[in-house]
Formats: C-alpha cells, sequence, structure tokens
C-alpha cells in the first residue's frame, strides 16, 4: 500500500534529487543499523518524505554520512540522518509488523509469521518506545480489517482508517504544529489508500478479492469521479502542508506533492491508453 509518496525526476534540480536520494538511503541506512536486513526490507518512499517534511518544519540538523551498501557496492553513497530517521525507521517497522501479524491471524500466511517472528523482539521495544503511535496503527489497521471482512464499500469509512494511521505518524511530537500534521497525514493517508485501491481494482474484479471501489467502479463516470476524489484528499493534504512554516527542502516538498503522488496514476492512464489502442482494429 506504500510507495505512492515519492519525487517526480523530471520537475526536480540535481542538487535536490541529490539531496534526496540522501535522505532515502540515511533511511535504509537506519533500517540496517537498528533492526538488521528485515527491517531494511521495510524501507519506503512514504517515510522517506515524512523524514524531509519533519526535518524541515523542526530545522533538525542532519549529519552526512557516506557508505557502501549492496545495491551501491563500489561507491560510497550520499547518506543523511537525524533523530528524525530514527523516528521513521522505527515507523517502518512498526507498519510492517502489524502488517505481517494481519496476515498471519487473516490468512495464516506462514511466510508472515516467520517475517513477524524475526523483527518481534524489535518490533515491541517500539511498541514501548511509542505507545501512541503503536496503539494508533494497532487500531486503525483492525478498523479496516473490519471494513474488508464486512466488503465495505463506504469509501470515506475504509480510506479514513487508513487517514488515522498516516496522521499519528505524521506527529512527531504533540506541539504547535500537531493539528496541521494531523489534518495533512489524514488526508494523504486517504490518498494512499484509495490510489492503492485504485491501482489494484482490475485484478481484483477479475479474481473476485475485496476491493472498496466495486461499487463506485459500476458507474460510468467512475474515472472522472475517483479523479476528483483523489484530487481532493491531496489539495487537503497540501493546504495544511502551506500553512507550516517549512523552509528548508520546499522545493522537494513540492515537488512531490503536487507531482511526485501522481507517478502511479500517471502510469496507469498511459497504460489504459496503450491498451485501447492495441485493441482497436485496424481501419
Amino acid at each position: 500500500m506504500f510507495g505512492y509518496v515519492t519525487i517526480y525526476e523530471p520537475e526536480l534540480k540535481v542538487k535536490d534529487l541529490k539531496k534526496y536520494k540522501a535522505y532515502y538511503c540515511g533511511l535504509c541506512r537506519a533500517l540496517k543499523e537498528d533492526y538488521g536486513f528485515m527491517g531494511q526490507m521495510t524501507l519506503t518512499y512514504d517515510m522517506t518524505f515524512a523524514v524531509i517534511l519533519l526535518t524541515s518544519l523542526y530545522e533538525s540538523t542532519a549529519e552526512a554520512e557516506r557508505h557502501r551498501c549492496k545495491v551501491h557496492p563500489v561507491k560510497k553513497q550520499l547518506m543523511l540522518k537525524n533523530e528524525i530517521t530514527s523516528y521513521a525507521a522505527a515507523m517502518n517497522v512498526l507498519l510492517a509488523y502489524y502488517h505481517m501479524e494481519d496476515d498471519w491471524q487473516d490468512e495464516r500466511k506462514v511466510s508472515s509469521f516467520l517475517a513477524k517472528s524475526l523483527v518481534r523482539g524489535k518490533a515491541e521495544k517500539i511498541i514501548r518506545q511509542y505507545p501512541r503511535q503503536s496503539s494508533a496503527i494497532r487500531s486503525a489497521l483492525e478498523e479496516l480489517a473490519q471494513c474488508e471482512r464486512e466488503e465495505s464499500t463506504d469509501i470515506d469509512r475504509t480510506a479514513g482508517c487508513f487517514g488515522k494511521l498516516m496522521e499519528e505518524l505524521f506527529v512527531y511530537r504533540e506541539d504547535a504544529w500537531e493539528r496541521n500534521l494531523r489534518k495533512m497525514g489524514f488526508y494523504m493517508g486517504k490518498f494512499i489508500y484509495l490510489m492503492d485501491a485504485y491501482e489494484d481494482l482490475p485484478g481484483d474484479l477479475e479474481k473476485g478479492r475485496y476491493n472498496p471501489l466495486r461499487r463506485l467502479s459500476a458507474r460510468e463516470d467512475y474515472e472522472e469521479r475517483i479523479k476528483q476524489i483523489l484530487c481532493m484528499m491531496i489539495a487537503e493534504s497540501t493546504a495544511e502542508f502551506e500553512r507550516l512554516p517549512c523552509l528548508m527542502d520546499v522545493d522537494i516538498l513540492r515537488n512531490i506533492l503536487y507531482d511526485g503522488v501522481w507517478n502511479r496514476y500517471n502510469k496507469i492512464q498511459m497504460k489504459k491508453s496503450e491498451d485501447q489502442n492495441n485493441g482497436e482494429k485496424p481501419i
């Protein structure tokens, strides 16, 4: 469900692209150092955005390091890390842990049980360190699971579950910016959930799997309506971002919010157009 909140590279300056990759690599490094290989496997673009956002908001200094890794074994890569990177790494692992737990409880996936067992100790430590976020994530995922069991097509309810989850992750500190961060995270979470459902819909319909957009997709104006809903969600999130006093790396953040979040949507539209063209009979 993650991976939608990323950059739109063609519109990003070279220096900003370099810095974005350094934040991403810094998060990857923190996951490896704190949680091992399994932690590293939970790396997401979405939490990289959270690192950059919170670093900018709180003007936190990021220390620059250079390391080799399996992906880049020859040349050392620039990595930016700070205390917010450690927070994001913890949230990454916690999300993955609860997701694996749900997979085991709902579908008895052995792979999820084994993976969960490998990170249980460190996940339990994160739960003790961040009880507010842990409780919110567990509650939101349980509510979402209930929606799936009921096969709910109430998209405001189902997407709202993931919105509640994301709003809690965005609240790094309970301070003057909490309200804005909550609203920003809530609507971004709804956007992510609905974009994921939109991308999965064809396969879900084909295989008879649950998808909250099933009823909406029967409407003739489905494509227009889902685009409107997605636009509304990201517009609400972006409006809250613009109320925050973020100055550092603001070009990267705006690139993601105004362009990057639409990368997958645009790819879906291109594929649909290609499929339609390939299906046309020659005159």
